[in-house]
């Protein structure tokens, strides 16, 4: 904490107003009041106050509240609320209890807050193009159904045709609802022109970032997905390994130990879940048709081979989760990629042992 700081704000964040809550080094409640939520109140508030602790909930607002605040002089705790159960699941849930909480917490002990680290400014704005392309990509998923499902309705079926390409087998619907679906079908065409020069963007980004080629040395790993896993994780030495990484992605499985049980549960799901469908959406390419002979392909489909419930399901996680692991590792050593790295060291491995 900062030194000869005697308050410690705890601030719950509303759309709004925000309730702040002011506690003293006796932990006695000194000061409660509510500011708008906006750079100009909290700017007011906040500026003419001796360097403080403030404690917040990581939201909406939190990314550019926390900003102002640490540019007016302030130290910022901006907490994570999956570990605030005693705030979240209270019974007598209002503001001033939540912003109170938060300023006891981060008196006595922040670590409790399970503190997190907002992206930087440049990160963050590639994460929105990024999420962007998301956006207009599920929208575009949704109109194309609402039209296959209402030429079905009307006894027809149009042909499979690539997504980006859809638009054009207009003239393959019932001309008695072609005009009716036609405003849909012109907006589906808009979409795949957006979405076609968000990913002409991307890729130009993609080619800059050197570190965005040693990610791609592995298959079913595109420009979008290279560049989400780095501006989500953005600085590679804040983790200390890869199976790091993976858990805080929410890819190894949930903890529940107490005495002699230690349940199996599954994945946790934390962390972004953007990023995590990425890797899940290159395990399948890994274990699907298309994927090339690798040592993580092997071992996923001897995963998926072990049968039981499930079973492709667990290999697809498992190789999502591994996957994480090596792109934290080609982008921490920039090392040249072998995809059947194990296999060579096994065939070396039994032509030692073989007599001559």
């Amino acid at each position: 904490m900062r030194e000869n700081a005697t308050l410690t704000a705890g601030l719950d964040l509303g759309d709004r107003r925000s309730q702040i809550c002011m506690i003293d080094e006796s932990l006695a409640v000194v000061e409660e009041s509510k500011i708008p939520t906006t750079r100009t109140g909290m700017e007011r508030y906040f500026r003419a106050r001796e360097p403080m602790r403030v404690a917040l909930e990581v939201g909406t607002h939190s990314r550019w509240v926390s900003r102002a605040l640490e540019e007016l002089g302030h130290e910022v705790v901006v907490a994570n609320p999956r570990k605030l159960a005693l705030i979240y699941k209270s019974h007598q849930k209002t503001d001033r209890a939540d912003a109170e909480l938060l300023a006891r917490f981060g008196r006595l002990d922040p670590n409790v807050l399970s503190p997190i680290r907002h992206r930087g400014p440049d990160a963050q704005r590639g994460l929105t193009l990024i999420r962007s392309r998301d956006v207009l990509v599920q929208a575009r998923v949704k109109l194309i159904n609402s039209v296959r499902g209402t030429v079905k309705a009307h006894g027809a079926r149009l042909p499979t045709k690539a997504t980006d390409r859809f638009h054009t087998v207009s003239d393959e619907i019932p001309e008695d609802i072609r005009e009716s679906l036609s405003p849909i079908m012109a907006c589906i065409e808009k979409l795949s022109e957006e979405i076609r020069a968000c990913d002409k963007t991307l890729e130009a980004m993609a080619n800059e970032d050197v570190h965005v080629e040693a990610l791609r040395q592995v298959s079913g790993v595109g420009p979008v997905t290279a560049l989400a896993f780095l501006w989500t994780i953005e600085d590679p030495d804040r983790f200390p390994d890869g199976r790091t990484v993976s858990a805080y992605l929410g890819l190894c499985p949930r903890l529940d130990q107490s005495g002699a049980q230690d349940r199996q549960l599954p994945i946790s799901k934390v962390g972004d879940p953007y990023l995590r469908r990425l890797l899940v959406g290159s395990a399948h390419y890994i274990l699907g048709p298309f994927g090339p002979d690798t040592d993580l392909r092997e071992w996923g489909l001897a995963i998926a081979a072990r049968g039981g419930g499930n079973a492709k399901k667990r290999a697809v996680v498992a190789v999502a989760r591994k996957l994480a692991v090596f792109l934290y590792a080609l982008w921490k050593s920039r090392a040249t990629y072998e995809p059947l790295r194990q296999r060579q060291r096994q065939t070396c491995a039994h032509a030692a042992v073989s007599p001559a």
